[in-house]
């Protein structure tokens, strides 16, 4: 199986969610399981259920959490040499050329991507027409949307 880019910021989260789901949730759903089978009947008891049910979540989350960190190739951007190009996990103003407004894109790992605080996956439309230009570089991207012209401000590797 190959590996997937990741930031050190989305590592830390994923890390911090695993911790999370091992120290608290999964103590707790345990505890909710052994609280619910006191009460009698398994087969009647909603309680249980619903428990286990949780239980199932959780342990999901944790494996699908171990699978993603386990391939993950993190690349931290701020041991990078700065070039002024834009790259994996390097943040970037461009101009939209079309709307006329500046928007700042930082590009992220698949499971990383937000769009609502700007963060793009690195296989996005957007991203791959931006990685590998230069800052002073015009840009026409493909999108579902058509196409978009963007004039590239800035990079940070922040």
């Amino acid at each position: 199986m190959s590996r997937y880019p990741m930031t050190v910021e989305g590592s830390d989260a994923l890390n911090d969610e695993l911790m999370h789901l091992k120290k608290v949730k999964r103590p707790k759903v345990v505890a909710d399981i052994a609280e619910a089978r006191a009460h009698g009947d398994l087969k009647e008891n909603a309680e249980y259920h619903a428990a286990r049910e949780q239980q199932g979540f959780i342990e999901g989350r944790i494996m699908d959490i171990e699978g993603k960190l386990s391939f993950a190739q993190i690349i931290d951007i701020s041991k990078v040499p700065y070039t002024g190009k834009v790259l994996f996990g390097t943040s970037v103003d461009v101009y939209d050329l079309d709307t006329e407004k500046e928007i700042t894109f930082k590009i992220v790992g698949e499971d990383e991507s937000d769009i609502k605080v700007g963060k793009i996956s690195v296989t996005s439309p957007i991203a791959r027409g931006l990685v590998g230009k230069m800052e002073g570089d015009e840009v026409q991207v493909e999108t579902p949307g058509g196409t978009k012209e963007f004039e590239i401000l800035k990079v940070r590797h922040s």
